[in-house]
């Protein structure tokens, strides 16, 4: 079994390593603990513009020069914003690991924001949004942010066109210096390196930058606004999305949830896609998921139809949550169990995949959590534990977007929680 070594360091990094002494390439992720839900009200976006102008120009390089140093390593880097977050990851080979902890130092400590090149990634944010418009899903996803999760984590992080176009060069640095140090810093590791070298190369490089002490989000409100509402788009088909409030990805019941989506969304045998769409015809696509910030979760149902078959579609989404609670099978239950359990061998033993892995663990729980843990908890779900959850988790109270030219009236939408009963 591997060890994994969790620690914080002196600097104030919170660290994890995975170590893989016979794989000859090493992960290593850098999640820094601010995202859209610290950004200034007036600012929104700002978090995502720090992200993606962190790389293009150091005290000591320019943007170019910064991309040749990389390339001369063979790194790999990525850089994500999201709302609680901003996380940049790098695959390399063992031999050219510190040295790309090196850049990556001088990235994040010594940013200088150049003036062309903030303008330039305002505006590919703005086009970005204006691409939004025309990708219903995406666009469906994004609106659904505030009345899921309220108006602090329920922010896209591309921001608003309005608050892009008052963002400047002096905005992205007053973000980076007061979010960005050793405190807010999660860093996770895997492959050939030993916790130990990760420990001394992080500590070595991001010594004395800013604060020590444990930062970052911890009682952002989070909010639920309930209700049927629809945005008039001028679309072939109507788009519909549902959501209520769910656990959180440390509740004992979230390897239930995450078995009850995988009955109704885990493969082309499950519910919703044999129902919804194979069997009635009713969706172009159809889906379920769940997305979790820390502390507070939400499942989500939605599909693509037609304006006729708008209110039937609404009705049989819900239908086949309930129906899971009256027939659900053995057979059934084991095929979305060992779904979920495939995924994980087939896409979760990649060096990064677990680096990933040990990073979500120490942002959701403060701890890893053995894969064997993980397992025997999906494996252990039942029938029953189904069962129960569906009734102890209220569906009542949902929140309903429509995108298209037909709408809910709130009669169908009645209809469609007659049956719950919860």
């Amino acid at each position: 079994m591997t060890e994994i070594v969790h620690k914080t360091l002196a600097c104030g990094i919170e660290c994890g390593v995975v170590p893989f002494p016979h794989r000859h390439i090493v992960a290593f992720q850098i999640r820094v603990l601010a995202g859209a839900c610290d950004e200034p009200e007036d600012r929104l976006g700002v978090a995502r513009l720090v992200a993606e102008t962190l790389d293009k120009g150091t005290q000591r390089r320019s943007g170019r020069e910064l991309f040749d140093a990389f390339d001369a390593l063979g790194a790999s880097c990525s850089s994500v914003s999201g709302r609680e977050a901003i996380t940049i990851g790098c695959i390399v080979l063992p031999e050219h690991f510190e040295r790309a902890v090196a850049l990556h130092a001088e990235m994040l400590r010594t940013p200088t924001f150049p003036d062309d090149a903030v303008e330039v990634n305002v505006e590919l944010a703005r086009q970005e949004l204006e691409a939004l418009e025309d990708d219903a899903q995406d666009l469906l996803a994004k609106l659904f942010g505030v009345p899921a999760f309220g108006p602090l984590l329920g922010r896209h992080p591309l921001g608003e066109k309005e608050t892009l176009d008052r963002t400047t060069r002096d905005d992205l640095e007053s973000f980076w210096r007061s979010y960005f140090s050793a405190g807010r810093m999660v860093v996770t590791a895997a492959g050939a390196v030993t916790a130990d070298r990760v420990a001394a190369v992080f500590e070595e490089h991001f010594n004395g930058f800013g604060a020590r002490n444990k930062q970052g989000r911890s009682d952002t409100a989070v909010a639920f606004t309930p209700g049927n509402v629809h945005h008039d788009k001028d679309l072939e088909q109507v788009n519909i999305g549902i959501c209520w409030p769910a656990v959180d990805a440390t509740h004992d019941d979230f390897p239930v949830q995450q078995v009850m989506l995988g009955v109704l969304s885990g493969g082309m045998s499950a519910r919703l896609f044999t129902e919804v769409r194979e069997k009635q015809g009713l969706a172009y696509w159809v889906s379920a998921w769940q997305e979790n910030p820390r502390g507070s979760g939400r499942v989500f149902l939605a599909a693509s139809t037609t304006a006729e078959r708008c209110a039937r579609t609404y009705t049989t989404l819900l239908r086949e949550v309930d129906r899971i609670a009256e027939d659900l099978s053995d057979d059934e239950l084991q095929r979305a169990i060992t779904g979920i359990l495939a995924s994980r061998e087939t896409r979760g033993d990649s060096t990064r995949a677990r680096c990933v892995e040990l990073a979500n663990d120490l942002f959701y729980f403060g701890r890893p959590v053995p894969d064997a843990e993980k397992i025997e908890k999906i494996q252990g779900v039942s029938v029953a534990d189904i069962r129960r959850y569906l009734a102890d988790h209220s569906r009542r109270d949902l929140c309903v977007l429509t995108l298209g030219p037909a709408k809910l009236t709130q009669l169908e939408h009645s209809s469609g929680q007659g049956g719950n009963g919860r």
